[in-house]
């Protein structure tokens, strides 16, 4: 009976450090192709680099004009975010409370639903003859409407849930005292909504942050080449894949992703905290 149990737990824990080398594996070996010179990328490549240097990254900037296209994707996440964020929170709150009436609710919800369903290529040649025709497809525009697109029902369905699970007592005391329904959302709703929102921003920004198909639709110059698009064309017929290059460009396209989520969990555990000293 001993011996089953720890057999057990070793194969439990070998499976684990299996899994865990699977998942860390990719990224350690993104970071090694990124230091590592042009001469030992050019041979055979061991585990452990045996070089290091930081031309990948000097090539990158200079040839690729990677700063572009971090700006870019920078510019198309956040701003495509806050427009989410700014029509998701308030519209959730509308459609989870069942005393503001209005007779397209359930066609609201539908449309949300179904957005999210539909593989979004089904909306890729409409909204490319929408921009086309307003003049906007040499802007970045129609990246960022295309990436609200996308986040936006993940928002309103995701914090619909967390709307419900709110207590209206609090809300209904409050109109008793004569709040009206902008300062009951402004200043009860929403600080208790903050976790919720916290933690699907991280969602959407990676969403967005990794959005490739609307992007090579509706891209046409280099100067608005978002991060994903660029590597791309780093890895095409017409150019042999410098994969020095590219692990360098993806170790620098973690950094934005990184500070956002440190941002974010901060911003989370702090409201959680808040939360339950309040409870």
């Amino acid at each position: 009976m001993v011996a089953k149990k720890v057999l057990t737990k070793s194969a439990k824990v070998l499976f684990s450090i299996i899994l865990i080398i699977w998942s860390i594996f990719p990224i350690y070996w993104m970071f090694t192709l990124a230091f590592r010179s042009a001469s030992e990328l050019s041979g055979n490549l061991s585990i452990l680099p045996k070089s290091f240097s930081l031309d990948n990254f000097a090539v990158l900037f200079t040839k690729h004009n990677f700063l572009v296209a971090l700006k870019n994707s920078i510019t198309v996440t956040l701003v495509s975010l806050i427009i989410s964020l700014f029509i998701g929170v308030p519209a959730s709150y509308l459609l989870s409370r069942t005393r503001f009436k209005f007779k397209l609710r359930n066609v609201s919800l539908f449309w949300v639903l179904l957005v999210r369903v539909i593989p979004p290529i089904a909306f890729a040649i409409p909204l490319y003859f929408i921009f086309n025709s307003l003049g906007w497809s040499n802007t970045i525009w129609p990246l960022i409407l295309a990436n609200v697109l996308l986040n936006l029902p993940l928002i309103i369905w995701y914090l619909l849930t967390a709307v419900d699970g709110l207590s209206e007592s609090i809300e209904e005391s409050a109109r008793i005292d004569g709040a009206n329904e902008y300062q009951i959302f402004s200043e009860i709703v929403l600080p208790r909504l903050m976790p919720a929102i916290s933690a699907v921003a991280i969602l959407s920004f990676m969403t967005s942050w990794n959005e490739y198909l609307f992007a090579v639709i509706f891209t046409r110059k280099p100067d608005n080449f978002t991060v994903p698009l660029l590597l791309s064309t780093m890895n095409s017929e017409q150019e042999l894949t410098q994969w020095g290059q590219v692990g360098a460009a993806g170790v620098i396209s973690i950094i934005p992703v990184l500070v956002f989520v440190i941002f974010a969990q901060k911003l989370l555990k702090e409201n959680i905290s808040a939360g339950a000293v309040k409870g």
